[in-house]
């Protein structure tokens, strides 16, 4: 058989030089089919981490040095020669990592270099070797499609002439960390390392070679445990070692810009997605999640709270290490035997999971299980399209909600014991009217929460489009029939992902991812959900942010003439909660302005546009119609940059200004009325304080 060398030596390390960080990779494939993108030839992996001899992940026909994420990989490869061995020529493939250089090798010569900061994956007793695969986990690719001769790992950077040295199934002068020949009818590690294997799909041993059918792998692995956990069906997941989770904290003196009653992650400009996530009330405490994305991937982030309005971060144990895959949206729920879970999406897993609480701190969880119905036939619907999830109960049983992120129809099951589950169909009733609600039936349905609400069923979600919204009617045989259907929050799509909880007291609070402008992780004010006898929605912040008020301020029968501001001297600030009542708000359209200057210019507007039938705050907007005689009612919350405004407690609208030009806060309040004179019957202000420092609830936990 004719052999091409060609050798990709990864040499890992930093800029400084580290003998830890140092390895060579060394493979001799097969190429059977060209056209798989990112398959590995061999990889080493520490739990999320992992370097490999990669195949065309990021450039045609080219080898790469494949990395978590792409850290140590170079992404620019057009002077990367491509690969030209026939089918069934087999190639030599190597990569050395040395200090912060890494070499690539193909048949002896050099076929790229460049630098990165590199690390140690050799010394952990936890580390895997992959073939075929580029990595375990999630959004690993295909697999390669060929054969591997074989393969072997050095624990130090090899010169050039030394991989060209190298004789596949003769033993090398430099002794391996690792080395596989594939002679005989077992996998064996002859250097002794890995000495427990495992092997998936069609992948097997034939004629002293590891042939790979572009479906499997093989695993080799330290201990028998570990080669069954990275092969296992499901959620195959490489062994990692002790995960240290951190705990986020805010900071002793954070910038003045930042808001100071919202609650942000403590970097505030950190999340993205920062979608709320789990919301339940446990043994005296109300507990929020939230995505946010960490050194180990997407991870739920944990608060919990006495009140709602003082948070104390706890340690992010919902994470990539503890669970095989990253965290996106779901929501939490307590069992029919009083017991905290949570439902997710498993990030790159294509399936939704369910975990337990071990503890009434909510900081140890089980192990995930998987949320798989079977059909009429019993057979486990495995092929399904698995998104967002929800769980209510309802008569003793548990439903789940898998909504979808396209046209497809969001899907409902049940269960008796959250294991096995039954598929029942479509969530949406056929006589879905889109005339009548004002938005089609094939509009997405994304991190929705289900739930009644007064005397009937509220559906609240989001559409990628249209941004967070909200249906009312009713949930009957199985299926739910809307018969209202609004935006929340705005027609701007800055008010993302709802999230709610069930108070003790019976309130359904709600909260929202803001994004956009300057702040990419903070969250909505948690506002109450209700739905008198009239049917219309009301939206209300807790009261329990009136434990931050003080310095009451208030002003009453301010006659504002038309398009004259009125400035007021004594009600001012940059973090304030205002409540304005006009109970004759006549036929003009009045307003205030927030954050603007000693002459009232510059703010931030709000208004009630007549004639649009809008709520105006600053550039966003939503539709808000006030009735002939109807008494208008504003509270409006400023938290440095944010403002919320509840008006009539029938809309809201959250948004940001920009700062000032030269760092200068504007901090003045301003009175406004267009088309008309009108009398504003009072306006009370009152300074809010930090949610995060003093002595409070915060602190002392």
């Amino acid at each position: 058989m004719k052999k091409l060398l060609v050798a990709l030596s990864l040499v890992s390390g930093v800029s400084v030089h580290a003998a830890s960080t140092d390895k060579t990779l060394v493979s001799w494939v097969t190429l059977k089919d060209k056209n798989i993108r990112g398959g590995s030839a061999l990889t080493v992996q520490k739990g999320d981490q992992f370097d490999g001899i990669v195949f065309a992940e990021l450039a045609e026909a080219r080898w790469m040095a494949g990395s978590d994420h792409h850290r140590r990989t170079q992404k620019e490869q057009e002077a990367y020669p491509a690969e030209t061995a026939a089918a069934g020529t087999m190639v030599q493939v190597a990569i050395v990592y040395d200090g912060d250089e890494v070499r690539i090798y193909r048949n002896g010569e050099r076929y790229a270099t460049y630098r990165t900061a590199n690390i140690d994956l050799l010394g952990a007793d936890s580390h895997i070797a992959v073939f075929g695969l580029r990595h375990i986990g999630a959004g690993s690719g295909a697999p390669l499609a060929g054969a591997i001769e074989d393969a072997r790992i050095y624990a130090r950077a090899l010169t050039r002439a030394e991989v060209a040295s190298l004789k596949p199934n003769e033993k090398s002068a430099i002794e391996p960390l690792a080395w596989w020949d594939f002679e005989g009818d077992k996998v064996t590690d002859r250097a002794g390392r890995f000495g427990h294997s495992a092997m998936t799909g069609g992948v097997k041993l034939a004629g002293g070679r590891l042939l790979l059918d572009g479906k499997g792998y093989l695993v080799a692995a330290r201990s028998e445990a570990g080669a069954r956990m990275a092969t296992r069906a499901g959620n195959p997941r490489a062994p990692s070692p002790p995960h240290v989770p951190e705990t986020p904290a805010w900071p002793e003196d954070p910038p003045e810009d930042w808001a100071i009653y919202h609650l942000a992650h403590p970097t505030f400009t950190m999340g993205s997605p920062f979608d709320p996530n789990p919301a339940v009330f446990h043994k005296g405490r109300y507990h929020l999640h939230y995505i946010y994305k960490n050194r180990t991937g997407f991870v739920f982030g944990h608060v919990s709270s006495k009140d709602m309005v003082r948070w104390k971060w706890h340690p992010t144990v919902l994470a990539p290490p503890n669970t095989g895959h990253g965290m996106f949206s779901g929501t939490g729920f307590m069992t029919l035997d009083g017991r905290v879970a949570a439902v997710y999406h498993g990030q790159g897993s294509g399936r939704n999971w369910i975990v337990y609480a071990r503890d009434d701190n909510l900081d140890e969880w089980s192990s995930p299980e998987v949320m798989l119905p079977r059909d009429r036939d019993g057979n486990l619907m495995e092929n399904e399209r698995y998104f967002d999830p929800d769980i209510w109960v309802m008569d003793g049983k548990y439903y789940g909600l898998n909504a979808r992120s396209s046209s497809e129809a969001p899907t409902i099951m049940k269960s008796d014991n959250l294991r096995d589950w039954t598929f029942i169909g479509e969530l949406l009733h056929p006589d879905f009217d889109e005339e009548k609600l004002g938005v089609g039936k094939g509009e997405d349905i994304s991190c929705p929460n289900f739930f009644r609400l007064g005397n009937k069923w509220v559906l609240v979600c989001i559409s990628h489009r249209l941004g967070c919204r909200y249906f009312v009617g009713e949930f009957e045989n199985e299926q739910f029939l809307p018969e209202q259907h609004a935006l929340m929050g705005g027609l701007s799509k800055r008010y993302f992902a709802p999230e709610s909880l069930l108070t003790p007291d019976g309130r359904r609070v709600n909260w929202a991812w803001f994004f956009g402008g300057r702040t990419r992780g903070v969250q909505s004010l948690p506002v109450e959900m209700e739905l008198p006898e009239d049917g219309i929605m009301r939206f209300r912040p807790v009261r329990e942010l009136e434990t931050l008020r003080c310095d009451e301020k208030s002003r009453g029968d301010i006659r504002v003439t038309a398009d004259k501001p009125v400035v007021l001297k004594e009600i001012r600030g940059g973090n304030v909660e205002l409540d304005v009542l006009i109970r004759n708000p006549g036929e003009g359209s009045p307003g205030i302005d927030v954050l603007c200057d000693e002459e009232g210019r510059n703010g931030l507007r709000i208004a009630v546009d007549r004639d649009a039938g809008m709520l105006l705050v600053g550039n966003d907007k939503a539709p808000f119609k006030l009735g002939k005689d109807e008494p208008l009612s504003l509270r409006v919350f400023v938290d440095t940059t944010l403002v919320e405004v509840f008006a009539n407690e029938r809309q809201y609208v959250m948004t940001d200004k920009e700062g000032s030009a030269g760092g200068k806060t504007n901090v003045h309040v301003a009175l406004f009325s267009r088309g008309g004179d009108v009398t504003v019957d009072r306006i009370t202000a009152w300074r809010m304080k930090s949610a995060f420092e003093g002595d409070t609830v915060f602190r002392k936990d």
